[in-house]
């Protein structure tokens, strides 16, 4: 090897270097504000408990019992301390991740980018802050009720009258809610995470729209493949019953003509960009190329 291709061996590993340092830097900033959230969730799991229990509370209370989980396992309450603390960590220290994921992503983008990127990395937890909300005081309140719904009894028996008392009826057993505290737990926290990303639709289709890699005339052929999958989703997401079915299918299809709305929107930018630097070139242009070639 010789020594100039040795110099730019040497120069191209700098740089490689220096962006693996930084990305060191970086995660080790995410981790630090992670574990600080976390730990700091931990000191007063309850409360975060108490406010996640409130709407299987308040199912129980329209039914007039009353509101109590129940440990299974004898380390169960610990795990459940455990995963509220990394879900509020998580949640808590996201502004400080996302800050260090654009710290180290901006400086490889032009100006532009950075301009254009920005709204994207802020629209993000708003949306999935959204989500969250409308799977917190929508719909798991209906699905609770729905699940609820199936208890029964216990029914006494009523002897009829002169009936001996050993040709009574017998009761029906009845099936009273118990709930695990984990189980509790893990599935509601599944609710709030699938309905907060199903909220980052707009911003994933604008941010494709915006790189160009999605298209209006794109997504609106794809429609009818977008409904059946969008009721694909309300099946396996909310419990079997028409209502919270059709409440998520109806605001998931109009985040996704939100989404045609926006793309259109930054199509209609560009294209007036472009005219303004003489750069577009209409399709009829396009078209009328070939007619007007020498024969």
């Amino acid at each position: 090897m010789s020594d100039a291709q040795a110099d730019e061996v040497d120069a191209s590993a700098a740089p490689l270097i220096e962006h693996l340092a930084e990305l060191r830097r970086r995660l080790i900033w995410s981790v630090l504000a992670f574990t600080v959230a976390m730990l700091a969730c931990f000191t007063v799991w309850n409360p975060i408990f108490n406010f996640l229990t409130r709407p299987i509370c308040a199912a129980l209370g329209d039914r007039g019992q009353d509101c109590g989980l129940v440990l299974i396992k004898l380390q169960e309450g610990f795990f459940v301390a455990i995963s509220i603390s990394f879900l509020g960590g998580f949640a808590l220290s996201f502004p400080v991740i996302g800050y260090q994921m654009w710290r180290f992503v901006a400086p490889g983008l032009y100006k532009s980018e950075r301009g254009a990127f920005l709204p994207f990395l802020i629209a993000s937890p708003a949306m999935f802050a959204l989500g969250a909300a409308f799977a917190y005081f929508i719909i798991l309140p209906m699905a609770f009720t729905f699940f609820l719904g199936f208890q029964q009894g216990p029914l006494l028996p009523v002897p009829p009258e002169g009936a001996a008392p050993d040709m009574a009826p017998m009761a029906e057993a009845g099936i009273v809610f118990q709930g695990s505290v984990q189980e509790y737990l893990g599935l509601t926290i599944k609710f709030i995470l699938a309905f907060g990303l199903c909220f980052q639709l707009p911003v994933l289709l604008t941010l494709m729209g915006k790189a160009g890699l999605v298209s209006v005339a794109s997504l609106r052929r794809m429609r009818r493949y977008a409904m059946v999958g969008i009721l694909v989703l309300a099946a396996l997401a909310t419990p079997p019953d028409v209502i919270s079915q059709v409440v998520l299918f109806v605001v998931v299809y109009g985040l996704y003509e939100v989404s045609i709305f926006l793309v259109a929107r930054i199509e209609k930018l560009r294209e007036a960009r472009l005219r303004a630097e003489g750069l577009w070139v209409d399709d009829e242009d396009d078209a009328a190329e070939p007619d007007e070639a020498p024969k």
